[in-house]
């Protein structure tokens, strides 16, 4: 089973930062995952909302209207970024909260791959937004794809039979030992978020999944 840190160490750390990225794999694991939006020139920033008002307290705006030198100034990575302090073979999964972003993480990923210095099985593209998976596939099937859901676990394993999707990604609460089953009996993996306490902990483990998304990958 993969410990993955939810934006890094979002319990330990300021999320999606290169220092919450680098204390989840001191904490034990196996990979992290992060959110992607596009700059006003168009790279790949590492930020979960599609404004910076959460996030850093000392500007406010949308993604888009930043540029990454801008960026950089207020701590936030470039994906470019992150990639380079990856440990050999961790796992990497990019949620793309962005459409306009996926076509740049797509060649982003490629070319890293070579480089040598990223393999496809150790990165998954994610999304809510089902049309921005399609899009993955058709530019580039060898990266893997994770279906992100919060409601439908069922619909989410259909879309995933129909694309040949990597994993199905839900929140939680949908897991049933059903869904996990009938999942990996169509080689699909099940990577579930966001588990935090000891008791969802204990009981995501015993339902069998592949993967735990946490804010704290230290207690996985």
């Amino acid at each position: 089973m993969l410990r993955i840190g939810h934006r890094g160490a979002k319990g330990h750390v300021s999320e999606n930062t290169i220092e919450s990225f680098l204390k989840a794999f001191e904490l034990g694991a196996h990979g992290v995952e992060l959110d992607v939006h596009l700059t006003l020139d168009n790279e790949a920033i590492v930020i979960h909302d599609e404004t910076v008002d959460r996030t850093i307290k000392t500007a406010a705006g949308f993604v888009n209207d930043f540029t990454v030198e801008e960026f950089a100034k207020l701590g936030i990575p470039t994906l470019v970024e992150v990639f380079h302090i990856l440990p050999d073979n961790a796992f990497l999964n990019i949620e793309i909260k962005d459409a306009k972003v996926t076509k740049i993480v797509v060649d982003e990923v490629e070319k890293f791959v070579r480089l040598n210095e990223i393999q496809y099985p150790n990165v998954l593209i994610s999304s809510f937004n089902w049309e921005v998976l399609q899009e993955v596939k058709q530019l580039n099937p060898k990266i893997q794809l994770g279906i992100l859901e919060e409601e439908n676990i069922k619909k989410a394993l259909d879309f995933a039979k129909k694309i040949k999707g990597y994993s199905i990604n839900p929140y939680f609460k949908l897991l049933t030992q059903e869904i996990i089953e009938e999942s990996h009996k169509n080689n699909i993996k099940v990577h579930t978020w966001t588990v935090n306490s000891p008791d969802d902990i204990l009981w995501v483990k015993e339902l069998g999944v592949d993967a735990i998304i946490s804010d704290f990958p230290d207690r996985l």
